[in-house]
């Protein structure tokens, strides 16, 4: 990193994997600010204007808030889906769109969009609102990532596999986490350590030629 302190804006920093990535980035110099359901609505395009409004600073957006409703289509929930796609997908576009200009302006910048390796790969039918809303980002990751770089901007995205968490224990049986376990290439349960490393290396300098790229931190379940 270069002398001056970087900023980082983390969304879901208060979840497993969140708050895993807002150490990480402290742990490397970053002064960290977390954007969770306790700070904004991010089902709220408003109040997302608001809260990005109030911080004076980011060199790094992390988006790593999730809305996890399932249904299948025939369970088809039109409100249900917009509320995923508003705080998944669009809430990230509004973050970047309020602190790409003052990237811009200092010459460097990190966007960062969490997604999922269930984009390859879906498990069941009743995470399409879910999957849909992560490959969504990873388009906007390749789009984003020409219109911002000759700005110094990188957009990139992380999509991690399943991941031990008190979430994703409480949505899956013991079984889940074995059977993925055996099938990736290292065989060891992923922790949210592995994604937040992950991160972490995206918001670095020495991560300057990485930009429209989505890093697969699975284990080698999904090789991309």
């Amino acid at each position: 990193m270069s002398d001056e302190r970087r900023t980082a804006v983390v969304t879901g920093g208060q979840g497993a994997i969140g708050s895993a990535i807002a150490d990480a980035l402290r742990a490397s110099g970053h002064d960290v600010v977390i954007l969770d359901r306790d700070q904004v609505d991010l089902a709220d395009a408003h109040d997302v204007e608001r809260a990005a409004g109030a911080l004076e600073r980011c060199d790094v957006l992390v988006h790593a808030a999730a809305a996890f409703d399932r249904f299948t289509l025939a369970q088809l929930d039109l409100d249900a889906l917009r509320r995923v796609f508003a705080v998944n997908v669009e809430a990230g576009l509004l973050l970047a769109h309020a602190f790409a200009p003052g990237m811009a302006e200092r010459g460097f910048g990190r966007i960062v969009f969490v997604v999922s390796d269930t984009v390859y790969a879906p498990p069941a039918p009743d995470l399409l609102p879910y999957v849909a809303s992560k490959a969504a980002l990873v388009g906007i990751t390749r789009t984003l990532a020409h219109e911002l770089g000759p700005d110094g901007i990188a957009v990139t995205a992380v999509a991690p596999g399943l991941t031990d968490t008190p979430a994703a224990r409480a949505g899956m049986p013991a079984a889940a986490f074995e059977g993925v376990r055996h099938r990736q290439a290292l065989p060891r349960t992923l922790v949210p350590d592995d994604v937040a490393a992950t991160v972490a290396f995206l918001a670095t300098d020495g991560a300057a030629a990485l930009t429209g790229q989505t890093l697969v931190p699975d284990g080698g379940l999904m090789p991309r």
